[in-house]
């Protein structure tokens, strides 16, 4: 019977991509400013490999950044794919390739698997990279001596930034890395870059169009690594005052209670989880204030937090809500961070909490105030519920009394 042709059209690389293809060694990293096209270089890296014939892995930071990179894969390939599962994220192909898509939200991601090439997306913005590459993804490219590519926009000086530094080492021959601002894409008008120039401020600029890793000099906290000195403790210490702050869940974020010794201006300890019942929640809340006996609780009481403040008031706990508005954000943002401007406060060493304070950002709005969040498919749980908790230590003796 004669071969049957089947023609797949995949997305077309630009020239700056093409060059990134054959500067490549094993370990790839590529900082690259917004819509330069690493969705379109995502594709190109899972599909050749594994149309002829080898398994491949794609990580992402988030399971909607996943997806987004699911449908259209899955669609490209339909004509060649054998057996697809959208539940499991998982394509193969008739070549006998095998492509499986992971979030990085599983600190166990691809454990057990062998992968011939290992894409991690958007690698700036997870927290925990380098405890994921080191114990579940680096295995397994060890049966195909696979290769890796880490893409991704900078997000301060992470382990995405670790792996950068790498690729510049002339002694790691095994590495290599670039830095592609968005200009590198020409499909994005020249006049487009400047007028987000204009509007954007010269950090933020920097940051996300011209692909550089920023410390936290310039950022909405500072001194934050060098602030991460404090140890965690297993139960009070006498005669200290505690304060813990609490910001509960909504979809698809943790909840997260931080415990501070007003005494010594330090976290001793954080508590942080999602997908568990507001019951549960509450419970675990409960075991902490035992421990710890705080003299107040500072609760979140937007969305879900108002009944579960209001619960936890009748079940006899000292809490007091925090109604979380611009300007109420505002105030305890600023506090924390001119903490941090002082180096008045110890924090834990913890790679989420550092991560998410390093990659906080501020925005002026039209009408001049200042709004703060975390960059988009980051959360910024951890440093509300210590920006909470602080607040409840500047108020002092009057933390039990009414609040902003």
């Amino acid at each position: 019977m004669p071969t049957q042709t089947i023609q797949l059209t995949l997305p077309k690389l630009h020239a700056s991509q093409r060059a990134l293809l054959r500067e490549s060694r094993r370990y790839n990293v590529a900082a690259c400013g917004r819509r330069y096209g690493k969705s379109t270089m995502a594709i190109e890296l899972l599909t050749r490999p594994a149309l002829e014939g080898r398994p491949v892995g794609y990580m992402a930071p988030t399971y909607k950044l996943l997806s987004e990179l699911w449908r259209w894969l899955a669609a490209i390939l339909s004509p060649v794919t054998a057996r697809s599962n959208a539940t499991d994220k998982r394509i193969e192909l008739v070549t006998g390739g095998v492509i499986e898509m992971w979030t990085l939200e599983d600190p166990n991601a691809g454990r057990s698997r062998k992968y011939a090439r290992v894409v991690i997306d958007e690698a700036g913005l997870v927290p925990t990279l380098g405890e994921i590459w080191q114990a579940a993804i680096r295995p397994t490219l060890a049966d195909y001596q696979g290769d890796a590519w880490m893409l991704g926009t900078p997000k301060g000086q992470n382990f995405f930034h670790t792996c950068f530094l790498r690729g510049q080492d002339e002694t790691r021959t095994d590495w290599q890395s670039w830095q592609k601002p968005t200009s590198d894409n020409p499909h994005i008008k020249p006049e487009e870059i400047e007028a987000m120039r204009s509007e954007m401020t010269e950090r933020r600029f920097a940051q996300e169009i011209l692909a550089r890793f920023l410390d936290d000099s310039g950022g909405v906290f500072r001194n934050v690594q060098a602030q991460a000195t404090a140890q965690r403790q297993a139960q009070p210490e006498p005669g200290h005052q505690y304060i813990i702050g609490a910001d509960w869940a909504r979809s698809g974020d943790y909840s997260v209670f931080v415990v501070l010794d007003a005494t010594d201006k330090r976290m001793v300890a954080m508590d942080r989880f999602t997908n568990v019942e507001y019951t549960h929640q509450r419970g675990r809340l409960q075991a902490l204030s035992e421990r710890w006996q705080p003299d107040v609780i500072i609760s979140e009481e937007n969305s879900m937090g108002g009944p579960v403040t209001e619960q936890l008031q009748r079940d006899g706990l000292r809490v007091r809500p925090f109604t979380t508005t611009n300007a109420t954000k505002a105030a305890i943002i600023d506090a924390l961070a001119l903490a941090f401007e002082r180096q008045t406060l110890e924090i834990l060493d913890d790679p989420i909490l550092v991560s998410e304070l390093q990659a906080y950002e501020s925005e002026r709005l039209p009408s001049g105030l200042i709004r703060y969040s975390a960059p988009e498919s980051m959360h910024d749980d951890c440093c509300m519920a210590l920006a909470m908790a602080w607040y409840g230590v500047g108020k002092g003796n009057s933390a039990v009394g009414a609040f902003i």
